[in-house]
C-alpha cells in the first residue's frame, strides 16, 4: 500500500472525527443553552412588584395593583 494513501486515510479520518465532534457540540449547545428572552423588566412604583412584559411596550400595568409602569433600563 502506498505511503500517500495511508497518510491521506489518517488525515481524512482525523478531519471526519473533528467535524463530527463539532456537529455534536453545536447540537448540544442548541439543545441545552437557554435562549435569550426579549421581554422587558418592570418594577411597580406603588407596590414594588417586579414582573416582565412584552419587549417594546412603553407602559405596562402591574398585575398586583394595576398601576402603569415604565420598563427598567439597565
Amino acid at each position: 500500500m502506498p505511503t500517500e494513501l495511508i497518510i491521506l486515510g489518517y488525515v481524512v479520518a482525523l478531519l471526519s472525527g473533528l467535524g463530527g465532534l463539532y456537529l455534536y457540540s453545536e447540537q448540544r449547545h442548541k439543545r441545552f443553552d437557554p435562549t435569550s428572552n426579549r421581554d422587558s423588566l418592570f418594577r411597580c412604583q406603588k407596590c414594588g412588584y417586579v414582573y416582565t412584559d412584552d419587549h417594546g411596550v412603553d407602559l405596562s400595568r402591574c398585575p398586583q395593583c394595576g398601576k402603569s409602569n415604565a420598563p427598567i433600563v439597565f
